[in-house]
C-alpha cells in the first residue's frame, strides 16, 4: 500500500522552502534598471555641458593666437568670443576678461552654468584662461 499524501515530488519541496523569496529577483531587476535609467539621464544632461565647455576652450585658444599673430585688439576677442558663445550653449551672463599682458593676449571667461539631474541642481563652474603664444606676438626670447 502506498499512502500518496506522503510523496512530493523536488519541485513542490523546493517551493515550500522558498515560498517567501519570490518577487526578489524581479525587485533586484527593478531596481538594476532604475538605476541604470537615472545613471543615463544624468550623462544625457552633463555631458552636452562639459562637451561644449572643452570645445569652447579650444576656440578662445584659436582667438587669442588668431588675435596675436594679426595683432588685433582686445575688443576683438571679446567680441569674437560673445559672438561664439551661442553656438556652445554658454550662458550670455559669462563674465569676459580680455587683456594684453607681457606681449601675450590674454581671455579669461568664467560661468556658471546649471545642469538639471535627478533630484539635483547640479553648477558645472567654468573657469579657463587662454593664453596666445609669446612667438606670436612677435616678443623675441
Amino acid at each position: 500500500m502506498s499512502n500518496s499524501s506522503y510523496t512530493s515530488t523536488p519541485q513542490t519541496v523546493f517551493a515550500r522552502l522558498h515560498h517567501d523569496e519570490r518577487g526578489g529577483s524581479r525587485l533586484s531587476f527593478l531596481i538594476t534598471l532604475l538605476l541604470i535609467v537615472v545613471a543615463g539621464y544624468s550623462l544625457t544632461q552633463y555631458v552636452p555641458v562639459a562637451w561644449n565647455a572643452r570645445l569652447f576652450r579650444d576656440v578662445m585658444q584659436s582667438k587669442v593666437d588668431q588675435a596675436a599673430a594679426l595683432n588685433r585688439s582686445t575688443s576683438w576677442v571679446t567680441t569674437q568670443l560673445r559672438a561664439d558663445m551661442e553656438d556652445y550653449s554658454i550662458p550670455p551672463a559669462a563674465l569676459v576678461n580680455v587683456q594684453r599682458r607681457d606681449n601675450r593676449i590674454e581671455a579669461i571667461v568664467r560661468y556658471d552654468q546649471p545642469v538639471a539631474l535627478p533630484g539635483y541642481i547640479y553648477h558645472y563652474q567654468f573657469d579657463y584662461a587662454a593664453r596666445s603664444a609669446s612667438f606670436l606676438s612677435g616678443d623675441t626670447p
